[in-house]
């Protein structure tokens, strides 16, 4: 991995109390869809235990220009100095790295079961995939409370236009919370809505991106599905 400061090229909402940053790309930097990076604050004027720096999946595919990180934004100091940060302020990039990403084996489906601001890492191969029409069968079952909440959720519905391999399965779960219209599924993801989309649960690699309470929750479910544990992939998103 190598250390780049880079320039925050632009932010904004894009989902209700989600923001995402366009970070330049430095030349030479080159990363697999699913993988992450570190950002952090140089000289930020608060600070607090949880520190300047964060790892965030980059959202983008590698096609795209600019590197794109989404988070949640708490009451932290590095959220809160993130959040003001003007574009043309310099950030440090440590990465690329991590294990999330496609197999390669093309003939075994892939299942992405994203709640939440999990769905970053999850944008990145999905984009990825029907940029380079890629073989593989992907469903992506992806979870929030309302469509306020649902981050990249037109990308998504955009992609799934343009890969006839990849089926978006959207699921709300408050949607009497909501003031937009929803005809998409409602509830929480279980075994069945999994079956319903996917067939046989046995024959898919599954990866998981969400917080640890859902992550969990899918692991036992999957299991219990007779899932075999070397097809599971998980990335936890622990208060983002």
């Amino acid at each position: 991995m190598s250390t780049y400061p880079v320039k925050l090229k632009a932010r904004k909402e894009i989902a209700q109390g989600t923001m995402g940053f366009w970070l330049e790309r430095p030349a030479g930097f080159e990363f697999k869809p699913g993988q992450a990076m570190e950002v952090k604050l140089i000289n930020p004027p608060e600070t607090d235990d949880e520190g300047n720096a964060r790892a965030f999946s980059i959202a983008s595919a590698p096609y795209e220009g600019d590197l794109l990180v989404a988070t949640r934004m708490r009451d932290t100091a590095m959220k809160r100095c993130l959040g003001k940060l003007a574009p043309g302020a310099t950030v440090e990039l440590d990465g690329p790295f991590g294990d999330l990403k496609l197999h390669t084996r093309a003939s075994r489906p892939a299942v992405f079961l994203a709640g939440g601001i999990g769905i970053t890492p999850f944008r990145s191969m999905v984009m990825d995939a029907a940029k380079n029409h890629l073989p593989h069968k992907i469903w992506l079952i992806y979870s929030n409370r309302r469509p306020e909440d649902a981050a990249f959720l037109e990308d998504l519905q955009r992609a799934e236009k343009e890969n006839p391999n990849f089926k978006l399965v959207a699921t709300m779960t408050e949607m009497e919370k909501s003031s937009k219209p929803w005809a998409g599924k409602r509830g929480f993801v279980d075994k069945q809505m999994i079956h319903d989309a996917v067939g046989d649960m046995t024959e898919p690699i599954f990866y998981m991106a969400g917080p640890p309470g859902m992550i969990g929750a899918m692991h036992k479910l999957l299991l219990e599905a007779g899932v075999n544990e070397d097809d599971i992939h998980a990335e936890e998103f622990a208060g983002y």
